[in-house]
C-alpha cells in the first residue's frame, strides 16, 4: 500500500509539472499573439484588437493551468490529504471551482468581445458560457451552505484540515 501512496504522490507531483511547462507554454503563445497585435496597431485596428482579446483568452488559461498545479500540488503531494471529511471536501472542491468559475467567466467575456467584432450571431453562444459560469457559481454556494451544517457535525475534521495547513506554510 506504501508503493501505491508513494506512486500516486510522484504521479501527482509530474502531473503538476507538467501543468506548469502547459501554463509557460501557453503565456510565450499569449506574449507573441499580444506582441504581434502591438505590431499591428497602425494597421487594421479590428485585426490588432482581436489579436489582443486572443492573448487575453490564452492568458487566462495559463493562470488555470497554473492554478491547477498549485492545487493538485499542495492538496495531493505537500499535504497528502485524505479527502473524506467535509471540510477537505469543500476546500478541495472550492480551490477548483474559484478557478473553473474565472476561467468560464474570462472564456466568456473573450467569446462576447470575439463575437462582437467578427460574428454577432455567435453571441447567444459566448452569453450561455456567461450563465453556465453563474449557475455554477449559484450551486457551489448551495454546496457551500449544506457542507457547512456537515461540517459542525464533525468538528475534529475541521481541526484536522487546519493542522494539514501548516505542511503549507512551511
Amino acid at each position: 500500500m506504501k508503493f501505491l501512496k508513494g506512486f500516486f504522490s510522484t504521479a501527482h507531483a509530474l502531473l503538476g509539472i507538467l501543468f506548469v511547462l502547459v501554463s509557460v507554454l501557453i503565456t510565450v503563445l499569449a506574449i507573441k499573439t499580444g506582441w504581434a497585435a502591438i505590431g499591428t496597431i497602425g494597421g487594421n485596428g479590428d485585426e490588432s484588437a482581436e489579436m489582443a482579446i486572443e492573448a487575453i483568452g490564452l492568458l487566462a488559461i495559463a493562470v488555470v493551468s497554473l492554478q491547477i498545479a498549485q492545487t493538485i500540488t499542495e492538496e495531493e503531494v505537500v499535504r497528502d490529504a485524505h479527502i473524506s471529511a467535509p471540510t477537505r471536501v469543500r476546500r478541495y472542491l472550492s480551490r477548483f471551482m474559484v478557478v473553473v468559475v474565472v476561467a468560464l467567466s474570462i472564456e466568456g467575456l473573450v467569446g462576447t468581445f470575439k463575437a462582437l467584432h467578427e460574428k454577432p450571431e455567435l453571441l447567444p453562444h459566448a452569453a450561455s458560457v456567461l450563465v453556465a459560469a453563474g449557475v455554477l457559481l449559484s450551486g457551489w454556494g448551495v454546496f457551500i451552505r449544506f457542507n457547512k451544517a456537515a461540517e459542525e457535525l464533525e468538528p475534529e475534521a475541521m481541526e484536522a484540515a487546519k493542522s494539514e495547513d501548516a505542511k503549507i506554510d512551511e
